[in-house]
């Protein structure tokens, strides 16, 4: 306990000392953990609106259909005898064994609604007043159906903006909204299931061909109503609602009672969940994503500010293991310091992304419940946290155990190390400008630092090359993978997310390593100076020595860097990385060219400061 106490004192001693830096410590791993547990958030989460929806409704396990032939390319159900013939098989299917209980079949027509100047397809679903064992909607607003009277899917009255007393017509015929409800039995609009053979997303060639349905929504009337809508009798297609005595074995129900021999199409619980809960699952992606490229900016600017640190702390160092302290002893102080703080940072993140998670989700107005407000669980807190300490470790593990088998004379003594000289380098650099000659010299110095402030940018610029290309997707496809403008909104909060972080973070490394250069060359820029240098060459050199590495990075970033970050998510996520829009090659020069500027005015604030110190003091600190 001795041991764990003295460790413990220290750590936090040192963290009190240097505050300013905990706080950028904090920061770094705090953007990334935040990201993540958004990530995971609404992974957890997807299904709970849906489960709550399936346990308020009596939602289904199994819903069979049958649709009308069509034999139009490009449809999504399949072509199914419809009629007396189609509601002889769906019962049929209501005696299989498993089945314990089902609702229907109902009568569905396809129609043409019109309200408040919108048009839009729908699939009308015939119910009967009296309430249903399995799948009954629960209503949300006003009432059940009535003849006259048409109850829309909540999702789709939204995206119509439409409510109860509204007028409405369906093909021509006129009909007031008497209810909004929500159904487990079908996907939210836009994914609606396809009864009749429909299209869900952009029509590739802007006008689907006669007889699809573009988006369908969902509305309920009443069985009579859905008879007087429908042309002719067998123009209907029918709906059946299973209850299985095992739920998990919906699939292998589908799989024993097949689509072959003319058996009706089926979809599984399982099924519609997976396209419920789509938008939270392209969101979690997105997040994702920015997590792991947040992860490796917090590993570059820790190991920046852990370099820095450790080159401060080498007195330090050697005091401890001159008063007894075993190396194991000195990586443990040196360590802990950074785990307190990814604990800490771990802990911030679980909170602001369960805070902020309400902002990425909609998943309510198509579901009972709501995505927002979940809680935090035991895998998820797991994770973040040893994500978090994996990231501290990563960055300090080397440096500190360098540290404690370090001399303890050599670490008393805090000797500077003597510059390693470079002929060719010498002799390019005695040619170049003065402020251009002290910032070769300065990258030149720590070639490490210089390859991760390139690593940095890369990422950075890899980054925002691929949330430019996913912006443009949404942007050219309002209905990209069958969302509605709503949901486009939100995964454009999500990648507005990922954005500002992957940015901030960027901006504190740019500063984080320019101020490392500083210190690092306090000695030598003053000894630049005493011999001739302003100071403006001196901050200007300093500046310099941050740009050369962002121009690699920021080209590296943008190709190869861009494409096969793209690449590899599109690999990850089964994506068609056909049907996005690259950036054109005046965008990727302007994000080169805007990344420059960027750290050069980032760069250029500490890079001033540190050259205003008097030159006298630098030197006599340095001859103490």
């Amino acid at each position: 306990m001795g041991r764990i106490l003295l460790v413990g004192r220290l750590a936090v001693r040192d963290l009190r000392r240097r505050r300013a830096e905990a706080a950028l410590l904090l920061l770094a791993i705090m953007a990334a953990t935040t990201t993540l547990t958004l990530g995971l958030v609404l992974r957890d989460a997807a299904g709970d609106p849906y489960q709550s929806t399936r346990a308020a409704t009596g939602g289904p396990d199994v819903v069979a259909s049958t649709a009308r032939a069509a034999g139009l390319p490009g449809v999504t159900a399949p072509a199914k005898p419809a009629g007396l013939a189609g509601v002889a098989e769906l019962e049929e299917l209501a005696g299989a064994p498993g089945v314990v209980d089902h609702s229907g079949p109902y009568p569905v027509t396809a129609a043409e609604l019109q309200a408040s100047g919108r048009t839009s397809d729908v699939q009308a679903v015939g119910r009967d007043a009296a309430p249903a064992s399995v799948d009954q909607p629960e209503l949300l607003q006003g009432g059940w159906v009535v003849d006259g009277g048409v109850v829309l899917e909540a999702a789709f009255a939204r995206a119509l903006d439409v409510r109860v007393g509204d007028p409405v017509t369906l093909d021509g015929r006129s009909f007031e909204v008497v209810g909004v409800a929500v159904t487990a039995a079908m996907p939210p609009y836009p994914k609606a299931s396809c009864v009749f053979p429909c299209m869900n997303g952009a029509v590739p060639d802007g006008e689907p061909p006669a007889g699809l349905l573009r988006n369908p929504g969902l509305v309920w009337l009443t069985q009579a109503d859905v008879r007087n809508l429908a042309p002719d009798p067998d123009s209907l297609a029918y709906v059946m609602n299973l209850k299985l005595a095992d739920p998990a074995g919906a699939r292998a129900f589908v799989d024993a009672n097949g689509e072959d021999g003319g058996a009706p199409p089926m979809r599984t619980w399982n099924d519609i969940l997976e396209d419920a809960t789509e938008l939270a699952g392209d969101s979690q992606i997105l997040l994702l994503i920015g997590a792991w490229l947040l992860g490796l900016l917090a590993v570059a600017s820790l190991s920046v500010l852990v370099g820095g640190r450790m080159a401060d702390q080498t007195r330090r160092v050697g005091l401890l293991k001159a008063v007894g302290g075993t190396p194991s002893l000195v990586a443990a102080v040196l360590l802990a310091e950074y785990v307190l703080v990814a604990v800490v940072a771990a802990a911030a993140g679980l909170a602001a992304g369960s805070l902020t998670a309400p902002l990425l989700t909609e998943s309510g107005a198509g579901l009972v419940g709501s995505a927002g407000t979940p809680s935090i669980t035991a895998s998820t807190a797991g994770s973040v946290t040893a994500v978090a300490l994996a990231v501290a470790a990563l960055a300090t593990i080397v440096p500190a155990v360098r540290a404690a088998r370090s001399s303890t004379v050599d670490a008393l003594g805090d000797s500077a190390r003597p510059p390693r000289r470079v002929g060719w380098l010498i002799a390019i650099s005695a040619r170049l400008p003065v402020p251009l000659l002290l910032a070769l010299r300065v990258a030149a110095r720590r070639p490490r630092r210089a390859v991760l402030a390139v690593a940095s940018i890369a990422v950075t610029v890899s980054g925002v090359h691929v949330l430019l290309v996913l912006n443009a997707f949404l942007a050219d496809q309002p209905l990209a993978g069958g969302y509605d403008d709503a949901q486009v909104e939100v995964l454009r909060r999500a990648l507005l997310v990922v954005t500002i972080m992957l940015l901030s973070l960027a901006a504190v490394n740019a500063v984080v390593i320019t101020w490392a250069a500083v210190l690092d060359n306090r000695h030598s820029s003053a000894l630049a100076r005493a011999l001739g240098a302003t100071p403006r060459e001196v901050s200007t050199a300093l500046a310099a020595a941050q740009v050369l590495p962002a121009l690699a990075g920021a080209v590296l970033g943008v190709f190869p860097g861009g494409y096969a970050l793209f690449a590899a998510i599109n690999a990850a996520t089964g994506g068609d990385g056909d049907r996005a829009t690259l950036p054109a090659p005046w965008q990727l020069l302007a994000l080169v060219l805007a990344t420059v500027l960027v750290v050069a005015a980032l760069t250029a604030v500490p890079a001033r400061l540190g050259a205003r110190r008097p030159v006298t003091e630098t030197l006599q600190a340095g001859l103490a």
